[in-house]
């Protein structure tokens, strides 16, 4: 355990942080979620839900939670699976 005033504030910071990234990954993988399953069923509905995730993706960017280049991979692989979809 911390024994540094410094390194005690670090760790309740790094609490905080931990939550808000863990809150934030969760949205992102909810709405992610969503755009498979409706990839699956209601192909009409999948350019509105990729507009919703790639908002939350950007989101999870700015704010540190996510990587720049794992939201670029992911998007493109939707974005991907959704253009072969609607092509069916």
């Amino acid at each position: 355990m911390a024994t540094h005033k410094s390194a005690e504030k670090r760790a309740r910071q790094d609490v905080r942080r931990n939550a808000r990234n863990s809150q934030t990954k969760a949205a992102v993988r909810t709405v992610e979620k969503k755009v498979r399953s409706l990839l699956a069923s209601d192909k009409k509905a999948v350019p509105e839900a990729l507009k919703e995730l790639n908002s939350k993706f950007s989101k999870a960017v700015a704010k540190g939670a996510m990587h720049k280049k794992t939201v670029a991979r992911k998007m493109s692989r939707l974005a991907k699976l959704a253009h072969k979809a609607a092509s069916k």
